[in-house]
């Protein structure tokens, strides 16, 4: 069997969200989650937190993982790279243990959210091709840098890439997709980390996800927390129907409203995993015609699960909130499954 290391960078002393490796997001310190992926993955047999506190160390125990040192302070910092992080970890344990992994994985503790499905598949890619290097998540990006410059003392802009012909004036649709890395989950082999003293080498596989779930600031840790709780069945959700389940009708006849099934299988989903559902509308506000009876009718014609319906919300241009959250975002709750 392959030895494969698990190693989880969790240093004290974050600036833009204070403590954020150990605050606790949705009832748990935030890298707990990162030890639970490595300790469901099918292939991980050891799970190993670096981190330069006492703190720190003692929550990684209580998770599960190991923390057989601490991290100097040297290479505790902002400006430390993963490589002395990395070659730090595996000289301990090849002192101390005569331990030596085949392949390490490196998880950050800033993704609580992650599939643990894409961690056993970046692994098994690894594992079946010799040729590779390491492999790294990536994640399309639509600020194509075909469109970015440089800009010169002089004032002069020189296009960032320039392999196509005056790309910077070309449809971004008709230029190459372009990819980013997310950091979610980086594999790569001991050798590659020991002896090229690199985190990558040079044959990098690109390992593509739909959405990353990084945590750098408190609005993206918000957001991470809600998706937990989604997952944990939880939360309270207030839907709007139209512009949500129904489709935008101008008109304001509800009868011709035609189903959103995208957004409906979402909702459904989500009410799956427990979570209470809270159908808002305006239909009547303006006119005080009553749609009640056509609303429930096609809620359950179109199959929509839902805890409650009301029908006292004011019609308005726009609506703010404090605990608002996007489309968007309930798409990548449901997305994600991990």
């Amino acid at each position: 069997m392959k030895k494969v290391l698990a190693i989880i960078p969790a240093r004290s002393g974050s600036k833009t969200v204070i403590n954020k490796n150990i605050r606790l997001m949705a009832g748990k310190p935030m890298m707990a989650y990162s030890i639970d992926h490595a300790l469901r993955s099918e292939y991980i047999n050891r799970v190993i937190v670096s981190t330069d506190s006492e703190e720190y160390r003692r929550i990684a125990l209580e998770y599960g993982a190991e923390a057989p040192f601490l991290r100097p302070k040297e290479l505790a910092g902002d400006s430390s790279l993963d490589i002395e992080v990395f070659e730090h970890a595996l000289e301990f344990l090849r002192e101390m243990e005569g331990y030596i992994p085949d392949i390490v994985v490196h998880l950050r503790p800033t993704y609580p959210v992650r599939n643990v499905k894409d961690i056993d598949n970046t692994i098994r890619i690894l594992l079946e091709n010799e040729t590779i290097d390491s492999v790294r998540c990536i994640t399309k990006t639509e600020n194509t840098p075909y469109k970015m410059w440089k800009k010169e003392d002089d004032g002069k802009l020189i296009p960032l890439l320039n392999d196509i012909v005056e790309a910077y004036n070309m449809p971004r649709q008709q230029l190459p997709v372009i990819y980013i890395q997310n950091a979610c989950i980086d594999v790569i082999r001991t050798d590659t980390i020991v002896n090229k003293h690199s985190m990558t080498g040079e044959n990098i596989y690109g390992y593509e996800m739909k959405e990353n779930v990084d945590i750098d600031t408190e609005e993206e840790f918000i957001r991470a927390e809600q998706i937990i709780r989604c997952k944990n069945g939880t939360n309270t959700y207030v839907i709007d129907i139209d512009g949500v389940i129904a489709k935008y009708n101008a008109s304001l006849n509800y009868e011709e409203s035609k189903p959103n099934f995208e957004m409906i299988n979402l909702i459904n989903k989500i009410y799956d995993m427990g979570n209470e559902i809270i159908l808002f509308t305006a239909r009547g506000y303006k006119t005080g015609k009553d749609w009640k009876e056509v609303t429930e009718n096609q809620m359950r014609q179109w199959g929509v699960k839902y805890s409650k319906l009301l029908f006292n919300k004011p019609s308005a241009d726009f609506y703010l909130d404090d605990h608002n959250i996007s489309l968007r975002q309930i798409k990548q709750i449901w997305s994600r499954e991990g």
